[in-house]
């Protein structure tokens, strides 16, 4: 699967970075992009917030400079995602994808994220309505169903592809499985043969064998990978290379020690130094995560608030482990 495709007049190429809370901000994506991902996504973003003009929500739409770029946006009511997607499309979106996937509490509670799929009457207004807002592609994030009674992907990816949905993501778990479980490929393939549109695939991706299986499996456009990125931003440049058919070459320590170093530099500058280091300190303990020896490390990060101990606490961990 190399082959790009078209979502309106937008060419796209099929290795996808989903959107994820707290995790692809723009320094993230900026890494994600140079190992080989072709299309990124900002946060989930609140239609709401949006409205009201919310300061934090805002600063998630710095999108500038970046190309293609997709903001994912979160609700229930129309009219406001409607408002919402003009204002992604103003900043320079390349397209909006709609969130009916996620599986939160309080994003399910208020009828928003996978609750829109018990709901598909209002999914597919929701659709209409944003599409004919705007002329950039809408795409739509969903999972195979609400509960394993209620496993709707496709059917419910017909009625949005009817309503001008330019393509469909389906992660392979119900919104009762959460994270947990195995995610359920056949789904997406089943979601495949329904719709006429791209389906991209999503769910229990950790290496290019996994993507080269799940293509097989399900006959998807694309592959958006999201938890096994956490600390290994490689695997773009992993299912990349078993896509293409070409041998991959992992990381060494030392490359991993210096992207998480990389990284960290990078969300300072961003965010600034308190901010940064607080975002950082999760994904310092993905980076970390299975390497020799570092349980203690990961603890004494979570203590420290100086960017200059922390780097010295890796670049020791480094030069002790060569």
């Amino acid at each position: 699967m190399t082959n790009s495709f078209f979502l309106g007049n937008l060419k796209i190429n099929p290795l996808w970075l989903a959107p994820m809370a707290g995790v692809t901000d723009k320094p993230f994506r900026a890494l994600a992009r140079e190992l080989g991902c072709d299309l990124a996504f900002t946060e989930m973003i609140s239609g709401k917030a949006i409205e009201f003009k919310n300061p934090r929500t805002w600063d998630m739409l710095d999108i500038e400079g970046e190309s293609p770029i997709g903001v994912q946006l979160f609700g229930s009511c129309p009219q406001v995602l409607s408002a919402a997607a003009k204002v992604a499309e103003a900043e320079g979106a390349n397209l909006v994808d709609i969130n009916m996937g996620c599986p939160v509490p309080k994003i399910v509670g208020n009828g928003e994220g996978a609750a829109l799929m018990r709901n598909p009457q209002l999914a597919e207004a929701i659709v209409r309505q944003v599409a004919a807002a705007v002329s950039i592609p809408v795409t739509v994030k969903i999972r195979a169903g609400w509960d394993k009674n209620s496993v709707n992907a496709p059917s419910l990816a017909e009625r949005l592809a009817a309503a001008g949905a330019a393509a469909i993501t389906v992660h392979g778990r119900t919104r009762e499985q959460m994270y947990s479980g195995q995610a359920n490929w056949g789904i997406i393939a089943q979601t495949v043969r329904a719709v006429d549109i791209p389906v991209i695939g999503n769910g229990d991706i950790w290496s290019g064998r996994d993507a080269l299986a799940m293509q097989e499996q399900t006959g998807c456009a694309g592959i958006m990978l999201a938890r096994g990125i956490l600390g290994n931003p490689w695997l773009f440049a992993e299912v990349k290379a078993a896509l293409q058919g070409r041998v991959y070459q992992p990381p060494s320590l030392e490359q991993r020690i210096q992207m998480s170093l990389r990284h960290l530099r990078m969300e300072l500058a961003y965010r600034g130094q308190d901010r940064g280091m607080l975002f950082m300190r999760k994904h310092l303990a993905w980076y970390l995560k299975g390497l020799p020896g570092t349980a203690a490390l990961k603890g004494e990060i979570f203590t420290h608030t100086c960017p200059r101990v922390i780097e010295e606490m890796l670049l020791t961990y480094l030069a002790s482990n060569r």
